[in-house]
């Protein structure tokens, strides 16, 4: 099974005083501001760096779902955060690390298993595969967790 996504992006003006504006197929996004004033200051809107990491972050979280029920587990909660750092890199800049953090609560799963599975979710979910960069995961797991 394959499936296809667009999204799209317009830039107005050149360098600092560009102002974009980027958009997705399922209009989540529609003509949200991006530019230098929203990646490097603190500026309204959102920047590639953000949309990566809540890509990430919801990524992770689906292929940790499908795992855990795969492994039999079938109620829990998963919440994940991803930080992603843009830093220098010779004349440009490059994405060098997301950083996963998750807080889980999952009936009667051991640690051991909880881990193995979260590792594995790490390693396999589609943008974990696309980024290339130093990607990090802390849990904490809360398997006294009581559904209902």
């Amino acid at each position: 099974m394959a499936t296809t996504n667009w999204g799209t992006a317009r830039y107005e003006g050149l360098g600092k005083d560009g102002k974009g504006h980027v958009s997705t197929q399922s209009g989540a996004l529609e003509n949200q501001p991006y530019g230098f004033n929203t990646r490097f200051e603190d500026a309204p809107g959102t920047n590639p760096e953000e949309l990566i990491a809540g890509a990430h972050a919801s990524c992770f979280t689906m292929a940790l779902s499908f795992a855990l029920n795969d492994a039999g587990y079938e109620d829990g909660v998963l919440d994940t955060k991803s930080v992603v750092t843009l830093e220098k890199d010779g004349d440009g800049f490059k994405v060098s690390k997301s950083e996963l953090t998750l807080t889980a609560q999952i009936a009667d799963i051991e640690e051991e298993e909880f881990a193995k599975i979260a590792k594995g979710a790490k390693e396999n979910c589609p943008l974990s595969k696309l980024l290339d960069c130093e990607i990090t995961l802390e849990h904490t797991l809360n398997s006294e967790f009581a559904v209902g």
